[in-house]
């Protein structure tokens, strides 16, 4: 008989892969304590004085690096869903070359932005220990402890290019056979083997338990943008003066594909109650429906009509489209038993 969570994990596997993205970088700060600044911690208040992290150089010198992190950040959350408590986030195949290709493109960025700020480094850190000198002397008698401390914080400057990296990884998860472990001869042999199979049987139904519960929230997780967009595009229509915009339009098209995309647990009452509004209220232009009220009624009542339905499938277990998801699986395994 086939395991319940292998099927899960089949049909998983089969319809994309997960990533894990690292942007790693420099932060230019340094935690200070009170012996820092040549005081006595046991006559330091919490309440008065919060020392905490400092910035050892300004906050734009390192924005860039901010910044593409925020957007790598945004691009693989808006092309994939988080995979058992975020060990990864789960790319469905449809959008797995886009966010490769965009990943790849951000990664050029970072490395000329390392380039660029490794080159400017050592001008950087003599021009920000200057600002800290001007700044310690006004610390009465505790600067020059100060001023070591921030010196010392400081990489060397044959070092500071090992301080950045961003790294993307490919993978896939699979369900343990047996759990390998050091095996002894004789009867502890014995023991180990079926102490290893109970650890096997024991992850498998806990993989049961967590495929499960991650396709029911990437289901919901679909429904509820639906409905969430739904509802933005009505009130961004209802205070338009000038009734609906193509770009207003074009957000709804861009959705309904995106949905497909990352569809891949097969809602398929969504996908298509989705697809039927398209057909129905996405043929017209802009002009169209600002020149008809008749028509514009017929797009605001199907947008909350769209609402209404997707509200109540966010609601609802998606328990049949977990039962058809894990037939996907269950189907190739059967093909080559």
């Amino acid at each position: 008989m086939t395991n319940p969570s292998n099927q899960l994990l089949d049909a998983v596997c089969r319809r994309g892969v997960l990533v894990a993205t690292s942007v790693r970088y420099w932060r230019g700060c340094k935690r200070l304590n009170p012996e820092d600044l040549g005081l006595d911690p046991a006559n330091v208040s919490d309440r008065l004085i919060q020392l905490g992290h400092k910035r050892l150089i300004p906050r734009e010198a390192l924005s860039a690096f901010a910044l593409i992190e925020s957007r790598t950040h945004a691009t693989v959350e808006g092309s994939s869903f988080p995979f058992l408590g975020g060990i990864g986030h789960f790319v469905p195949n449809p959008r797995l070359a886009d966010l490769t290709d965009r990943l790849d493109k951000l990664r050029d960025e970072f490395r000329d932005a390392t380039l660029d700020f490794v080159a400017g480094y050592a001008t950087l850190r003599d021009q920000a220990l200057e600002e800290w000198r001007e700044a310690a002397r006004h610390l009465n008698g505790s600067a020059e402890r100060l001023l070591a401390t921030i010196e010392q914080s400081f990489p060397p400057a044959g070092e500071i290019a090992k301080r950045f990296a961003f790294e993307t990884r490919l993978f896939q998860i699979a369900a343990p056979d047996n759990i390998r472990l050091e095996v002894t001869e004789g009867i502890e042999q014995l023991k180990v083997s079926e102490d290893r199979r109970r650890i096997a049987e024991d992850a498998s139904r806990r993989l049961q338990s967590d495929l499960d519960g991650f396709i029911r929230e990437s289901v919901a997780s679909l429904r509820d943008q639906t409905a969430r967009l739904a509802t933005d595009v009505l009130a961004t229509i209802d205070g338009s003066e000038n009734g609906v915009h193509q770009r207003t339009l074009n957000r709804l098209t861009t959705f309904i594909e995106s949905f497909r995309s990352l569809n891949f647990a097969g809602d398929q009452q969504l996908e298509t109650t989705l697809e039927r509004f398209r057909n129905e209220l996405l043929t017209r232009s802009a002009e169209d429906y600002r020149n008809d009220g008749q028509a514009l009624a017929s797009l605001t009542d199907g947008l909350a009509r769209l609402r209404e339905s997707a509200v109540k499938l966010a609601g609802a277990d998606a328990r049949d489209v977990l039962s058809r998801f894990g037939q996907m699986g269950g189907r190739k395994l059967a093909a080559v038993s």
